[in-house]
Formats: structure tokens, C-alpha cells, sequence
């Protein structure tokens, strides 16, 4: 009981922004909620000013909600569906998730980049935007400020990409699957892809849907290595500080193990048609809340310090996994 008094009006907070947000995102679904989210989120707590009893509430629901959020959207995954996708897409995938990570570790160092913005930046434009940012942030301990600007960063060039990606595919010549592929691979939020994927057609979108959600499952093997890469630090920092303590166990990202769980359920058919497509409603909502919360507890202060360097990373890195896709493509004669 005393948990939901703590809690419960910082949830209820959240919520109802989240509401709004999410009727925005539906007018105008290139933005997305979970971008409205954040925006209102930001200026309610630098310019308006958020109450103090429902802090905790929304601390809760940037971290908790967040991680639950994950867990949802598993539930509307077919292990199936992506085992036969990821049989033509794999080459892509992996060329363009290392081309990802690569560009934003080695620019990110060039342009001094905080460790945290560089590694979100770099999940965010490899996997699937804002939901592999909210897997990946609480293992690597990122700080709300990081989490919003690297959102932020990612959502500027899915705009671009819905934008501009079907002229180039038409100029580029295309077929149906390997544009697909293309902005399967390339563009990081799902609603985004789709939306380039049927504005190019009905065949290019359904496929870029399918390479989308293949993509979505690489969530699991990155979290899990952030969370070793993350244990390392902590045993290494531990043995050089008797005061740190360290714990493996606490560190683990055991929302990832209930995604992969959640996303067997789905492959084995306990959950129907109807059902699966509110559980992704429901998967969605709950991370335009976590990402409101987010924006709610961010420091629109420390965003301006930070400077436009994230934006440009982003460029570089959205910029070679584009082309690092139609390179692949090309020499495995799928375009």
C-alpha cells in the first residue's frame, strides 16, 4: 500500500500526458507519441514545472514502466515469421548493425561524445529506435537527458527518411523486396518504416514490416551483451573500490529474458489475432508513458549544453547504415 501512495499519482501523472501525446502521434503518426511525449514531457518540467508529490511516480514509470513496455512488445513478436525473414535479411542486418556501432563509436569519439550518447545513438539507428533506447538505457545506467536527446536525434531522421527514401528507392530502381530490405534495415522506428515501406507499395511494405520486426528480436543478443560489457565495468570498479558493490544478478537484464518468453508464447500460438494486435497497442502506450516520464525528468538545460554534436553523430551514423545496406544488397544480388 505504501508503494501505490508513492507511486501511484506520478503513474496517473504520466498517463494522462501520455493520452495526449499518443492523440497527437495518431493525427501525426510520422512524429509519433512517444515523441509528443517527450516534448511535453520536457516543457511542462522546464517551463511549467512538474508537482512534487508525483516525482517518484514518474521516476517509476521512466524506469519500470519502461522495462515492462519491452516485455509487452515481445508478446507481438513471431519467432517463426522472423527465423524465415532473417534467412534473406541476416547479411544486411549484421553488415548494417556493425556499420552502426562502428560509426558511432569511432565519430562519437572524434566529435567527444559522452559513452552513454554514443552507445544509444548507435542502438537506436542499428535496431529499432526508441524501444532498443529504452532497452539499453537502464543497462547502461543512462541518465534521462541521454535517453531524451538520443530519442530526439533518432526521431529527426526517421522524419527524413519517410520523406525521402521512396523517391530514392523509385530513382535508384528498386524492386519491391529490395526497397523493403532497404528501409527495413535503415529507418529505425517501425512506424516509420511502414510508413516508407507502403508509400513506395503495398508489397515493399509488407516486406519491410517483416524485416522490421527480424530486427527488432537483435533487442536481445545487444542487451545482453551491454549488460557483460556493463558487469565488467562494475567488478573492475569494485575491485578498485572496496565501497562499490557489485552484483550480477542486479545488473542482468531480466526484462530481455521475459521478452524473449513473452515472444515464445506469441510463436507457439497462445495468444490469437485480435489479441496480439492490442498487446501491441497496449506495448506502444506504455512506452509513449515511460518516454513522457522521461521528458518530465529531463533537463532541458543540460539538452543545450550538450550541443548539436549528438544531431550530427546521428547524421553519420543513419548516413553509412543507409548506404552500407544498398552495399550489401548489391554485392549479394539482391538489387
Amino acid at each position: 500500500m505504501n508503494w501505490i501512495k508513492q507511486n501511484l499519482s506520478g503513474v496517473l501523472f504520466a498517463f494522462i500526458i501520455a493520452l495526449l501525446a499518443n492523440w497527437l502521434g495518431s493525427i501525426f503518426p510520422i512524429i509519433g507519441g512517444a515523441v509528443f511525449g517527450i516534448i511535453i514531457g520536457i516543457i511542462i518540467n522546464n517551463f511549467i514545472g512538474k508537482p512534487k508529490a508525483v516525482e517518484k511516480g514518474v521516476t517509476f514509470t521512466s524506469k519500470k514502466i519502461l522495462q515492462w513496455a519491452i516485455i509487452v512488445l515481445g508478446a507481438g513478436l513471431s519467432l517463426t515469421q522472423v527465423w524465415k525473414t532473417g534467412l534473406t535479411s541476416f547479411s544486411v542486418m549484421i553488415f548494417t548493425l556493425s556499420a552502426a556501432f562502428i560509426s558511432a563509436y569511432g565519430f562519437g569519439k572524434l566529435l567527444g561524445i559522452s559513452s552513454n550518447l554514443k552507445t544509444l545513438i548507435g542502438v537506436g539507428t542499428a535496431i529499432c529506435g526508441g524501444s532498443a533506447i529504452a532497452a539499453v538505457s537502464p543497462i547502461i545506467e543512462a541518465d534521462d537527458m541521454e535517453i531524451a536527446y538520443s530519442v530526439s536525434t533518432i526521431f529527426l531522421f526517421n522524419v527524413i527518411a519517410v520523406l525521402i527514401f521512396p523517391p530514392l528507392g523509385h530513382l535508384l530502381g528498386f524492386s519491391d523486396k529490395a526497397f523493403g530490405l532497404w528501409a527495413g534495415t535503415a529507418i529505425n522506428d517501425t512506424s516509420s518504416v511502414v510508413a516508407a515501406g507502403y508509400a513506395y507499395s503495398n508489397a515493399a511494405g509488407a516486406y519491410a514490416t517483416i524485416v522490421k520486426l527480424t530486427r527488432t528480436t537483435m533487442i536481445i543478443p545487444i542487451s545482453l551483451v551491454f549488460s557483460f560489457i556493463t558487469a565488467y565495468k562494475k567488478k573492475k570498479e569494485s575491485m578498485e573500490n572496496s565501497k562499490v558493490n557489485y552484483s550480477f544478478k542486479k545488473i542482468f537484464p531480466w526484462f530481455i529474458v521475459w521478452f524473449l518468453v513473452a515472444s515464445l508464447l506469441n510463436t507457439l500460438g497462445i495468444f490469437s489475432g485480435n489479441s496480439i494486435h492490442y498487446i501491441n497497442i497496449v506495448g506502444k502506450f506504455m512506452i509513449v508513458m515511460a518516454l513522457t516520464a522521461i521528458g518530465l525528468n529531463s533537463d532541458f538545460k543540460k539538452m543545450l549544453k550538450t550541443g548539436a554534436k549528438p544531431m550530427f553523430l546521428g547524421v553519420i551514423v543513419w548516413f553509412t547504415v543507409a548506404v552500407v545496406s544498398i552495399i550489401v544488397q548489391r554485392i549479394t544480388g539482391q538489387i
